[in-house]
């Protein structure tokens, strides 16, 4: 398994990520998060409306992983929406999904 998702259970353990649609929507309005992950299965509509958040408010993104796989990895339900709210991990996991990302080309 890739090493984003052991820093991403870390960041959950931390307290460090929010999930689900409405929390990292409020997350990102009052300027907590600094690094989102949208699930690349989740509907297209969500991949509209995050984006668009994410660009509006300067909030780096990326889309990565599934709806299971992210829900799995934080111990709850499938996720579309993650938000890392410690600029640490965000750092780390960036680094992490641009590599898995080089290593696939």
């Amino acid at each position: 398994m890739n090493k984003m998702y052991s820093y991403l259970g870390l960041a959950q353990r931390a307290g460090q990520v929010v999930s689900g649609e409405q929390a990292v929507l409020g997350g990102v309005m009052r300027g907590k998060v600094v690094l989102m992950l949208i699930a690349s299965d989740a509907s297209s509509n969500t991949h509209s409306k995050f984006r668009s958040l994410a660009q509006n408010h300067n909030v780096k993104y990326y889309v990565y992983g599934e709806k299971d796989i992210l829900g799995q990895t934080i111990g709850k339900s499938p996720r579309s929406v993650l938000g890392i709210t410690d600029r640490n991990f965000a750092n780390v996991i960036q680094a992490q999904i641009r590599e898995s990302v080089q290593e696939k080309n």
